[in-house]
């Protein structure tokens, strides 16, 4: 069994509780407008056009593919700056076995692994027996998800990478059915049904919306959002929209909101009696 894997982080202490292993899929079904990493939703067409910018030959077009030479890349990005396809050529196709060995090298320093994208719940068969192994090797390391709630998780197809996931961080992009499709490109209904399963079910870890001035109805999603969660041991991150590594067609349309913003939406929150608001 194999997927597609576009980076570790080995130790990331933003990606849920202490200090985790961060581990990124390639691909997407959503396709935000203010995605931080726009090389993440696609797979390589092999079009070539990172070979002919990459200074350090770390990139050679094989047929239709292009092969990634690990050992001669500078990590300068240039290959995913001018990729017109949201991808990068430096996806690797691993195996369970593979990631395995990555947390073994460091299962002595981190509390658990999550795992991001991209959209991971697209590899939940994957994902289902990485999180088997490893409740089997290191039962005492966390697995969690993090996931734009796309997908369905109280279909019963799901239910085994449920019951084996320990929590999910959940994003909320918008509440507003029309704002989150223009924003996304899919509707939002299985985002909010999976917010109040996970609830139910006490799985959801935390809950993200990224704050977008004068684009998104920030307020009614915040609203609508701590009125769910009210009163639950839950953490809403109510996060600032940055441009840093947003594609450029796309930043024209959206504005960083405030910081005195922030607070306002955190106090909402806060009024709704959200245990943990956090402003990031």
């Amino acid at each position: 069994m194999k997927t597609y894997l576009n980076k570790i982080i080995k130790f990331s202490n933003v990606d849920g509780p202490g200090n985790r292993m961060a581990i990124f899929f390639q691909n997407c079904n959503f396709n935000c407008k203010y995605c931080h990493n726009p090389e993440t939703i696609s797979l390589c067409v092999g079009c070539g056009k990172c070979v002919e910018v990459c200074p350090s030959k770390a990139l050679e077009k094989v047929g239709n593919e292009i092969k990634w030479i690990e050992k001669n890349c500078i990590q300068c990005d240039r290959c995913t700056e001018i990729c017109s396809h949201n991808s990068s050529p430096k996806v690797k196709n691993i195996t369970v076995e593979e990631l395995l060995n990555e947390i073994r090298k460091v299962k002595s320093f981190i509390k658990g692994i999550t795992v991001s994208g991209g959209e991971s719940t697209l590899n939940y068969i994957f994902l289902t027996e990485l999180f088997k192994r490893i409740k089997e090797e290191f039962p005492k390391l966390t697995c969690f998800v993090d996931t734009n709630g796309s997908l369905n998780l109280s279909d019963e197809k799901y239910k085994d990478f449920v019951n084996i996931t320990d929590s999910f961080m959940l994003d909320v992009k918008a509440w507003d059915e029309k704002e989150h499709l223009d924003l996304v490109g899919v509707d939002n209904k299985n985002v909010i049904k999976n917010l109040k399963y996970l609830l139910l079910i006490k799985k959801l870890y935390e809950v993200r919306t990224v704050i977008v001035d004068k684009y998104l109805n920030n307020e009614l999603t915040v609203k609508e959002v701590s009125k769910i969660i009210s009163n639950a041991d839950i953490r809403y991150k109510i996060i600032k929209y940055r441009s840093i590594g947003v594609r450029e067609s796309m930043k024209n349309d959206l504005k960083i909101p405030t910081d005195i913003r922030l607070q306002e939406l955190k106090e909402i929150a806060n009024s709704l009696n959200v245990k943990n608001a956090l402003v990031i």
